[in-house]
This record gives structure tokens, C-alpha cells and sequence, in this order.
């Protein structure tokens, strides 16, 4: 059976395609993610659904709720997606989509941890060694997680730094016990 991911690739891409061909990226995002939202929303997933609703039908139920926020091009898609019973794959599509446009602009979101609040001074530091690192733009998203103890704790995609003191002594007591 496939998965989402490989179902949802092949959308994602041409959405990509077309968005940057129009200097569309941030738009079609935008509309990316409110349309990924409202599909896993309880009530429009009930409405989506219905077995009275016929897929043109749904499609055009999803674009009531985008108001005026779906452009003709858009629209299209959202059409595509729903003569293919494929709507319920927008929140996967949007994830690849953002990754595309990150790829492209070489930006990457990093995750980290620490057991304090840090100031913006101490983000704007290790965003700026980060991107040397990894040459790219790095955007920080701090979270503070006590049980860290000090320290800090970073992901960066599939590389993971931990210099918490929290991991130092886990691989202390690895090495006491071996």
C-alpha cells in the first residue's frame, strides 16, 4: 500500500513548480496551510464525508470556507485534488511544499532546546553559528525544557546536537556501565 508521502509528492511538486514559475511561493503556502487546516478540522472532515456530497461538490464546499482567499490557479488544484479523492492529502502536501521553498531558499527551521528562557541576543549568536554550520539561513525555534537541567539541546533536520547537561550525564553513566 502507498503511503501518504508518495501520494502527495507528485501534487506537491507541480504546486512548487507553478508557485515559483509565478513567484507565487509565500501565496501559495498561505493558502497551502489554511486549506491543510480545514480539511483535519472535526466538522469539515464530518462535511467531507457525507456520501451525498458528490467530489465536485466537496471541493466547492472547501472553497466556500477559503472565502476569497483561493486564487483561480488554486482552485484548480483544490479541483484536481478532488477529482482524485485526494483532499485529505493537503496537510502532507503543504509540509513537502514548505520544505521545497525552504530547499530552495536554503533555509532550514532548527529546534532548540534549553532549560532556560534565552534572550535574543544569545538566538541572534547561535542562529548566526548555526548558519555558518550548516550554510544555510537558520531560523531558531526555542522551547524551554527544564528537565534539561542546562545547556542545550539542537535539531537541525536529521542532525541533533546535545550538549545539555541532561545528555552529558547519560553518556556518563553509559560509560560507567560498560
Amino acid at each position: 500500500m502507498l503511503n501518504t508521502n508518495t501520494l502527495a509528492r507528485p501534487y506537491a511538486n507541480a504546486a512548487f513548480e507553478h508557485a515559483s514559475a509565478a513567484g507565487q511561493e509565500k501565496n501559495w503556502a498561505t493558502m497551502l496551510l489554511l486549506t491543510s487546516n480545514l480539511v483535519t478540522a472535526p466538522e469539515v472532515v464530518q462535511q467531507l464525508a457525507n456520501p451525498a456530497l458528490n467530489k465536485q461538490a466537496k471541493v466547492e464546499f472547501l472553497l466556500q470556507l477559503c472565502k476569497k482567499e483561493a486564487d483561480k490557479d488554486f482552485s484548480n488544484f483544490l479541483h484536481i485534488l478532488g477529482e482524485n479523492g485526494r483532499l485529505s492529502l493537503l496537510p502532507t502536501i503543504h509540509e513537502l511544499f514548505v520544505a521545497q521553498v525552504a530547499e530552495k531558499n536554503r533555509s532550514i527551521e532548527v529546534e532548540v532546546q534549553s532549560a532556560f528562557e534565552l534572550s535574543a541576543k544569545q538566538l541572534k549568536t547561535l542562529a548566526a553559528a548555526l548558519s555558518k554550520r550548516l550554510d544555510r539561513t537558520v531560523e531558531p525555534k526555542a522551547t524551554v525544557n527544564p528537565a534539561l537541567i542546562g545547556g542545550l539541546f539542537i535539531r537541525a533536520g536529521d542532525l541533533v546536537i546535545d550538549g545539555s547537561i541532561r545528555g552529558k550525564l547519560s553518556k556518563l553513566a553509559e560509560a560507567l556501565k560498560s
